[in-house]
């Protein structure tokens, strides 16, 4: 059926008529959509409101502000259970903010918060600046909190480091400035934070630190508590004057610069020297005192607060074995006492740990807490002597040298350093691993001209020795100084077949209602020592305690070590490992004065090394290294033997270009466990206590000569 189309002219008042009802649909829509939105934006609002006010009144109350009293019951465990530190004793005095010295007012708000009477409890500024810094790194890692939000953390916080209760500390901050006023709050403030050696508040510090009560401390001693807020432990001065001081002299700079106190106020008091009390008993009867202040630094670094921690009601287990920790302080008393070492000035100090998964096992940074809180272990840097050596030795054996090449063990010149032997005595050609063993002074000068000073410092670096080496021939006679921590870390990659493994010391960390806060990671170490180097190292290590300088360390197990005696005898070193722990220990004055010519790295080092091994090594019975044999050669000849230092004249080696050091904390974890064999079984029976040790594979065998008498044991190299 045909369709037909009719064409009308429609009149202007339809057409008008047809546009008023197409633009009414138009309006229509809009205000439709307009009616949506704001329906669902009222909806949210109330949602947020109601969220809001349900997150509110989760947040604790703050009632009865003025009635708060620090309950203190965080302790530190030892890994075997024992309490090696409870922070239950604690100096709490309140004052009221009229009888607190102005310029302890003037200092703590230079310090801790400039802007403390002008905000209303936050601070907008170091709050965009922190969030942008904890939104980069997707967790809190800067705090930029006012006097208000500390107080508020200290009265009703815990110490998770989180957005949640960053929000938290902000609100409650809020309440706060609306309930009390400002004076009220650094009164509050100043009476209950924490600052170090188990006081409270400002008036306990001053009785703490200095005996005194507040009004009776000058403006030296009110900057140096006003200073401690931040980091108790590290600005102690009973833990470090140092850094007392220095920070004491911050907090006086930013007094003078905000115009608290004028310039000859501030010299005067900056110059002036700290008078500190007699550490209170309660905070020095801890069991490892030493190993506790480590532990509280590397809560900080891992992102607790220090005043929480330590009232917070936390249990924070450790690595330490408390019997061998028990061991160590014993030894170290007994022995400098035989020795006639019993002046405070005369010290020790001493580090172990597992090569295998880094747990630290005992720690002591000096003989007596009580007196001296001065950490020999991490902060002391002083020469190794001839402890030294093995980091070169271990760079020839990279380099190809064997422990069965021959040196010359005779006088040798390297520009204007002439080293010499102990009593002038050299024993003409000798085999590289008798050198070591000997400790011949000769021998390891030129051992050094042969692989290059930068293979030596380079394999350091790379074990674990950061402290700056000199680019000097005289390191190979440990000239440089060190640090006993790093310095027996780096040990330990002769232990475990060349594996760098990072100490740790915090195990876990949990709430008083026991939720884990903190677990430690899976241990990081780097292969960084070729398993023959690390063998051929050990072997050679194993007969300087058979036969050469460190005889009395003997522990009737398989175990290799070093002795190390400076110039003058004013350092002395015994470094030493089994496959399952590894032990450093110094010995010295602390005056860097000369000690008795007795005392040297194989006598009281090495014994106290014997006694603290003993008991740390007993859980493990007579672990064997799990190396390929390696036969040591008395005397080695043939076209395949390397002899070194047998021409002066020669044309010296050019030396290789130094790799980049490696970052430890960089590293991928790895497990070096099948490295030791019976590492982690208890009791077990070597099957023999022999010191095994291996050709390279890559070398072809060596014909051996008659044997001649391996040279025993002779004095320490004092240089």
């Amino acid at each position: 059926m045909a369709k037909y189309y009719v064409n009308r002219n429609y009149t202007a008042k339809e057409m008008a008529k047809a546009n008023i009802s197409k633009n009414s649909k138009k309006k229509g829509g809009f205000f439709s959509t307009l009616k949506f939105i704001f329906i669902m934006g009222c909806a949210c609002v109330l949602a947020g409101i109601a969220s809001l006010q349900l997150y509110l009144s989760s947040l604790p109350p703050i009632n009865n502000l003025e009635q708060f009293k620090p309950n203190i019951v965080t302790k530190i465990y030892s890994s075997d259970g024992e309490i090696i530190k409870t922070f239950t004793a604690y100096t709490y005095e309140k004052i009221e903010l009229k009888d607190i010295p102005e310029n302890l007012k003037k200092a703590l708000i230079a310090t801790e918060d400039k802007n403390f009477y002008r905000h209303h409890g936050y601070d907008m500024t170091g709050l965009a600046r922190s969030t942008v810094q904890n939104l980069i790194a997707g967790h809190v890692v800067q705090g930029a909190s006012t006097i208000t939000q500390q107080l508020a953390r200290v009265l009703f916080l815990n110490n998770e480091r989180t957005f949640d209760r960053k929000l938290k500390e902000l609100f409650i901050a809020a309440r706060i400035e609306k309930t009390i006023s400002k004076d009220q709050i650094l009164e509050m403030y100043m009476n209950n934070v924490y600052l170090g050696a188990g006081a409270y508040g400002v008036e306990g510090a001053a009785q703490i630190y200095f005996d005194k009560h507040l009004k009776d401390c000058d403006l030296s001693e009110l900057a140096l508590i006003a200073g401690l807020p931040q980091a108790p432990s590290v600005y102690s001065p009973f833990n470090n004057m140092d850094l007392a001081v220095k920070r004491r002299n911050q907090v006086l700079m930013r007094m003078y610069k905000m115009r608290y106190i004028t310039k000859d106020e501030y010299t005067q008091a900056k110059e002036e020297k700290v008078k500190l009390a007699k550490m209170p008993q309660y905070y020095t009867t801890n069991k490892a005192p030493y190993f506790c202040d480590y532990v509280m630094k590397e809560l900080e670094k891992l992102g607790f607060d220090e005043t929480e921690i330590s009232q917070g009601g936390y249990k924070v287990v450790t690595t330490l074995d408390y019997k061998a920790q028990k061991a160590v302080n014993d030894a170290i008393v007994n022995n400098l006492r035989n020795y006639g070492l019993t002046k405070d000035n005369n010290q020790a100090a001493v580090f172990a740990y597992s090569p295998i998964d880094g747990k630290i096992i005992a720690y002591a940074g000096g003989k007596d807490y009580t007196k001296s809180q001065y950490d020999r272990v991490t902060q002391a840097v002083r020469p190794p002597g001839s402890s030294f050596k093995p980091f070169v030795y271990a760079a020839a054996m990279e380099k190809g040298i064997s422990p069965n090449d021959m040196i010359e063990d005779r006088p040798v010149t390297l520009g204007k350093w002439s080293p010499h032997n102990y009593g002038n005595k050299y024993r003409g050609k000798i085999p590289v691993y008798t050198a070591l063993m000997v400790s011949s002074n000769v021998c390891a000068a030129r051992m050094i001209e042969e692989v290059g000073v930068r293979s030596v410092i380079q394999t350091a670096r790379v074990l674990g020795i950061e402290t700056p080496l000199e680019y000097d021939y005289t390191i190979a006679l440990g000239s440089n100084g060190v640090k006993l921590f790093e310095f027996t870390r780096a040990y330990g990659a002769f232990a475990n077949g060349g594996f760098v493994v990072q100490p740790y010391s915090v195990e876990r960390v949990e709430t008083s209602r026991g939720k884990v806060v903190y677990k430690a990671p899976k241990t990081k170490v780097s292969h960084q020592l070729s398993m023959n180097t690390a063998a051929e190292m050990t072997a050679m290590l194993k007969t300087v305690m058979t036969n050469g300088t460190g005889r009395a360390a003997s522990i009737g197990k398989p175990a290799a070590g070093k002795t190390g005696t400076t110039d003058d005898n004013k350092d002395a070193y015994f470094v030493g490992y089994t496959p399952n722990i590894v032990t450093g220990v110094w010995v010295g004055n602390d005056d860097n004065t000369v000690m008795s010519k007795i005392v040297q790295g194989g006598t009281v080092p090495a014994l106290i090394w014997r006694d603290v091994m003993k008991v740390a090594t007993e859980p493990y019975g007579k672990a064997e290294f799990n190396y390929p044999e390696v036969q040591l050669i008395p005397f080695a000849a043939g076209s395949n033997v390397k002899i070194i230092g047998g021409d002066d004249n020669a044309e010296k080696p050019k030396e290789e270009e130094a790799e980049k050091p490696v970052n430890l904390d960089e590293v991928t974890a790895v497990t070096p466990a099948d490295v030791v064999k019976n590492a982690n079984k208890k009791n077990t029976e070597p099957a023999a206590v022999t010191a095994p040790v291996v050709p390279k594979p890559a070398a072809p065998a060596k014909p051996a000569a008659a044997p001649i008498p391996v040279p025993m044991a002779v004095p320490e190299s004092l240089h």
